[in-house]
């Protein structure tokens, strides 16, 4: 079976975001950690080090290697929340220890990664049949920083 799996290169603290990556987010683990052999471009020996984890049941690689380009928005990932409690445990768990919010419900961790935290609702509404709606809603998520379910639940109703 065929698979596509986000490989995500960091320039340090590898494990340690990993690990708080899977103590923050559900279904997630370091499944595991290698050093790669001498002789492997990218640093001294025993420096460049690979890794597989998995968050919310999706397989991940990631690469701690001197020189990684920083991460930027051209590639983010999205926590969809199945509650307005779950979008601000995920989204104050980001921010604690030097994360930083973004318009729009995205922010920065604390070692760069762009990621936006929703509640499943923003989707279904954004793709409502009335245009009027999706107008609203994206209006609404616009003045947004954290994503407030109340507020787009508002918005769709024209209130």
């Amino acid at each position: 079976m065929t698979k596509v799996i986000p490989h995500l290169w960091f320039d340090s603290g590898m494990e340690d975001a990993l690990s708080f990556y899977a103590g923050l987010l559900p279904d997630a683990e370091v499944e595991w950690v290698s050093l790669l052999p001498d002789g492997i471009p990218g640093g001294p020996s025993g420096s460049v080090r690979l890794a597989g984890f998995r968050l919310a049941d999706q397989h991940f690689m990631a690469l701690e290697t001197q020189g990684a380009d920083a991460f930027n928005h051209s590639f983010s990932l999205m926590v969809e929340c199945g509650s307005q409690a779950e979008v601000d445990r995920i989204w104050d768990g980001f921010l604690e220890g030097g994360g930083k919010a973004e318009q729009c419900g995205w922010l920065r961790d604390r070692w760069g990664m762009a990621w936006q935290v929703v509640p499943k609702r923003l989707g279904e509404l954004i793709h409502s049949p009335d245009p009027d709606v999706t107008r609203r809603v994206v209006g609404a998520v616009m003045g947004m920083v954290r994503i407030e379910e109340a507020a787009l639940e508002e918005a769709a109703a024209g209130i």
